[in-house]
C-alpha cells in the first residue's frame, strides 16, 4: 500500500448558489478504504472497484443488479480505476507495463493487477472499467438523476495518454507504423497502437521528450458518468447517449452537477474513465487517464427551475457555478451542434422567458460551443452559457 503523499492539487473548487455541493480537493494519493464499510448510518456510502463492483467494458443496463442502494441526497465515494496499462495492446499486465516505465510496485494499484486478469475482448468491448451500478431510492423514469462532483483525489502520480489504430482525429495517419494481422496480448506491440507515459508533478502534467518535458495544466473529471439506458441489451461502454456514459465534458470536475433523465426504477448510477487532464476534442483517442477517488451527491430531481426547463429533454444537461452546459450527441458532429444549439434555446426559454429567436441571438453573441470529443463514435459538442449574463432575467423570479 501506498504511504507517501502527493503533494499536487488536482481538481477546481467553488460553491453554487443553486445547490451545486461546495467542492473540495484531497491532494493525498489514495488506494484503498478498505477499513471502511460499503455503507454508514450517517448516510456517507463507498463503492470500490474490485471484481465485484465492475464491468470491463460494457454498461449497466436494466438487467443489471444494483451493488449498492443508497437514498436520494447520498455523498457515494468511488475509487474508479482507469483502464490505461490493463489493456491487451499494453499486455494485460500493469505491473509489468508500468514497471517498464519506470513506475514502482508500490504505486500501481491492486485492484489494477486483479481486474486486468478478468476476461475481456480487445476488439469487442470497450475498454473503460464501469464501477456500479448504484441504485438511488425512488428513482422512476420521468424523474432525473442530478449527479453532483463534490471532490476528486489523485490515487497514483502518473497517468496515460494512449493513440489506437483506427481511432482518434486522424485514423490512418496515427499510428504512423503498422500493425500485425493477428496481434496478442503475449506480445503488446504487435497492435502497433501507441501510449504515452505522462506524471503528475507540482500539479502539472509532464510528458518526457528527447528535447525536455512538455508541461500542462491538470484539471481533473471523471469522463464515464451515466444511468442505466431502458434496454436488456449488452451496452458497450464506448458512445456516450441520453444515459450519459462516455461524455468526456472536461467541465464535469469538483462544482459541477450533471443531469440526467431516469430511464429505468433506481435510475442504476455507474462511473469510470477518471481523467486527470483532457483537452476538447480528445484528438489522440484518449485523455490524461488516471485513476480518481470521486465523491458524487446522487439526488432525485422531480420540480425544480432546472427541471422544469428541461421538461421534454432527453439530452444530458449540466452546470457549474458559473455556467450552465448545454450537450448535444451525434454520429455526425453537425448533427450534434445542432442538437447542442436547439437544447440551448429550449433550455433558456424555459427558464428565462425570453423569446427564443432573442435567445438564438443571444447565443451567436456570447455563448461558447465547444468540441467535446470525436472520438467516442457518437461525438459530443458542448454550449456554455454564463449564468450572470441572465442575471436580470432572474431576478425578476424572487
Amino acid at each position: 500500500m501506498m504511504r507517501r503523499t502527493f503533494r499536487a492539487a488536482l481538481g477546481l473548487g467553488g460553491a453554487h448558489a443553486t445547490g451545486i455541493a461546495r467542492a473540495e480537493v484531497d491532494t493525498t494519493i489514495r488506494q484503498s478504504l478498505a477499513d471502511r464499510p460499503l455503507s454508514r448510518a450517517d448516510g456517507s456510502f463507498y463503492l470500490p472497484s474490485t471484481p465485484e463492483t465492475v464491468s470491463w467494458g460494457h454498461l449497466p443496463n436494466a438487467a443489471s443488479t444494483p451493488v449498492l442502494t443508497v437514498p436520494s441526497g447520498a455523498m457515494v465515494t468511488i475509487d474508479t480505476l482507469s483502464h490505461e496499462g490493463l489493456l491487451e495492446d499494453q499486455g494485460k499486465d500493469p505491473l509489468a507495463y508500468f514497471g517498464s516505465h519506470g513506475i514502482a510496485r508500490a504505486q500501481v494499484l491492486e485492484e489494477a493487477i486483479t481486474i486486468a486478469r478478468l476476461p475481456h475482448d480487445f476488439g469487442r468491448d470497450g475498454p473503460h472499467v464501469v464501477t456500479g451500478p448504484i441504485a438511488i431510492d425512488g428513482a422512476r423514469p420521468g424523474d432525473w438523476l442530478r449527479i453532483e462532483t463534490v471532490s476528486l483525489a489523485s490515487r497514483v502520480p502518473y497517468g496515460v495518454i494512449s493513440n489506437r489504430h483506427g481511432k482518434g482525429a486522424l485514423p490512418g495517419e496515427y499510428p504512423n507504423h503498422p500493425a500485425a494481422p493477428q496481434p496478442t496480448p503475449a506480445h503488446p506491440r504487435t497492435y502497433g497502437n501507441v501510449s504515452v507515459l505522462a506524471r503528475a508533478v507540482a500539479g502539472q502534467g509532464e510528458i518526457t521528450t528527447a528535447r525536455g518535458p512538455i508541461r500542462f495544466p491538470l484539471a481533473p473529471f471523471v469522463g464515464l458518468l451515466g444511468i442505466a439506458p431502458n434496454t436488456s441489451d449488452a451496452v458497450n461502454s464506448i458512445p456516450p447517449g441520453p444515459h450519459g456514459g462516455n461524455l468526456d465534458v472536461r467541465l464535469l470536475g469538483p462544482g459541477s452537477a450533471l443531469y440526467l433523465p431516469v430511464q429505468v426504477p433506481g435510475a442504476l448510477f455507474y462511473a469510470g474513465d477518471p481523467h486527470f487532464a483532457q483537452g476538447n476534442g480528445e484528438v489522440a483517442l484518449t485523455a490524461l487517464e488516471a485513476s480518481l477517488r470521486a465523491t458524487f451527491r446522487l439526488t432525485v430531481e422531480r420540480d425544480s427551475a432546472t427541471i422544469r426547463a428541461l421538461s421534454g429533454s432527453h439530452l444530458p444537461f449540466a452546470e457549474t457555478e458559473q455556467d450552465w452546459i448545454a450537450i448535444g450527441l451525434d454520429p455526425d458532429l453537425n448533427l450534434a451542434m445542432q442538437q447542442a444549439v436547439r437544447a440551448a434555446i429550449d433550455f433558456l426559454v424555459k427558464r428565462t422567458g425570453a423569446a427564443a429567436h432573442e435567445v438564438y441571438a443571444y447565443l451567436s453573441a456570447a455563448a461558447s460551443f465547444e468540441v467535446s470529443q470525436v472520438v467516442d463514435r457518437t461525438k459530443g459538442i458542448h454550449g456554455v452559457i454564463r449564468k450572470a449574463d441572465f442575471a436580470a432575467l432572474l431576478e425578476q423570479e424572487a
